[in-house]
C-alpha cells in the first residue's frame, strides 16, 4: 500500500448510515460517488445531503466542500472507479457482503482500503470473500448519524494489515472524526455493546414496575449522561476518587459496586415485556412526533459538539503557550 491522498470516496449502499457518511465527505471538501440499487434512491440521498447540510455548515464546513462534488451511479464498477477509499453500507448479511467484497477485490487497486460500517459481522469472515488483497479490508463502525457523532469503531480482521488500520484511523482523523482502535474483535464492537449493557437494566428496571420510561430518560440524560457528554466511564472515575483518583475510587466504591453487580437483571424481550416498555415510552413521547424528536436532540447535540471543540481549542492553545 501507499500513502496516497484519500480524496475520492465512494459509498455503497445510502440507507441511514450510508446517506450520513455521504454528507459528512462531502463537507469536508471530498469527492463522492455513491451507489445503490434500491428505487429512488438517488433522489433520496440528495434530499438527505441537503437537509443535513445547514448542521454541517455550522459546525464548519472544509474548503472545497460542496453538494456539487457527489455523483451517483447504479453501476458498482463505475462508483467504486478511481476511488481511494470505498465505505461500504450493505446489508448485514454474510453471504452478501463476501460476495461483494470478492467483486471489490477484483476492481480495485490494492492500495484501495475496503472499509464496512458493520456493525454486527466481524471482518474476520468479511474479508475472506477477498482472495487477493484482504489485508486493505478493515471495520470502519460509525455512530449514527455519522455526519453529527464523530465515533468511528476501527476493527481489522485475521488478514487486516497493520498499514491499513494505519491509514484507516489517520483518514478518519483527518476529517475530525475520533476513531478508536479494538485490538481484539467482539460482536458488536464496544460502543454498541456499552449500549447494550445499559439497554438491558433500563428495560429490566421498567418492565419491573422500578420506574417508568420517562423517570428512567431523565435519570440518564440528566444525571450521568450529561458527564458522560464530557469525559468517559474511566476518567470520570478517575475524579471519582477525589484528590486519590482512580486508585481512591476503587478503594472506596469497588465492593459496593460489585454488590449492585449481582443484583442487575437480565430481561427477557418477550411480548408481554415489551408491551410494558412501549406503552410506558408513547407515555413519555405523548404527542411529539419522531421528526420533533430528532430536531431537539440534533439541536441540542450540535450545541455540545460546538462546546466541546472550543473547550479543546483553548486547551491546546494552553498547552502550547506552556
Amino acid at each position: 500500500m501507499t500513502d496516497k491522498p484519500i480524496r475520492r470516496i465512494g459509498i455503497i449502499g445510502t440507507g441511514v448510515i450510508g446517506a450520513s457518511w455521504t454528507a459528512l465527505y462531502l463537507a469536508k471538501g471530498l469527492d463522492v460517488v455513491a451507489t445503490d440499487v434500491a428505487p429512488n434512491a438517488e433522489t433520496a440521498l440528495r434530499k438527505f445531503v441537503e437537509t443535513a447540510w445547514p448542521a454541517l455548515k455550522r459546525l464548519g464546513l472544509s474548503p472545497g466542500a460542496s453538494q456539487s462534488n457527489l455523483k451517483f451511479t447504479p453501476d458498482l464498477a463505475q462508483a467504486v472507479a478511481g476511488a481511494d477509499l470505498v465505505q461500504e453500507n450493505g446489508p448485514e448479511r454474510i453471504d452478501f457482503k463476501q460476495k461483494l467484497y470478492g467483486q471489490l477485490d477484483e476492481m480495485l487497486a490494492p492500495d484501495v482500503i475496503i472499509a464496512s460500517s458493520s456493525s454486527g459481522l466481524t471482518m474476520s469472515e468479511i474479508q475472506k470473500g477477498a482472495k487477493s488483497h484482504p489485508e486493505r479490508c478493515v471495520i470502519g463502525h460509525p455512530f449514527n448519524p455519522p455526519h453529527l457523532i464523530p465515533l468511528v469503531e476501527i476493527v481489522g480482521g485475521a488478514k487486516t494489515s497493520e498499514e491499513t488500520i494505519r491509514r484507516a484511523t489517520e483518514f478518519y482523523t483527518s476529517i475530525g472524526q475520533r476513531p478508536v482502535r479494538l485490538n481484539k474483535e467482539m460482536p458488536g464492537h464496544v460502543a454498541n455493546r456499552l449500549q447494550g449493557a445499559l439497554a438491558r437494566e433500563v428495560y429490566y428496571l421498567v418492565s419491573e414496575g422500578v420506574v417508568s420510561a420517562a423517570d428512567i430518560d431523565t435519570a440518564l440524560s440528566w444525571g450521568p449522561g450529561l458527564r458522560w457528554g464530557i469525559m468517559g466511564n474511566m476518567m470520570l472515575n478517575h475524579l471519582g476518587g477525589g484528590p486519590g483518583g482512580i486508585e481512591h475510587f476503587f478503594q472506596q466504591f469497588a465492593p459496593a459496586m460489585t454488590a449492585w453487580w449481582k443484583t442487575l437483571g437480565a430481561p427477557v424481550l418477550n411480548p408481554e415485556t415489551q408491551k410494558k416498555l412501549i406503552e410506558s415510552v408513547h407515555a413519555e413521547v405523548g404527542s411529539r412526533t419522531i421528526a420533533e424528536l430528532e430536531a431537539a436532540r440534533d439541536e441540542v447535540l450540535l450545541g455540545l459538539i460546538e462546546l466541546r471543540k472550543r473547550s479543546e481549542a483553548v486547551a491546546s492553545r494552553q498547552v502550547a503557550a506552556e
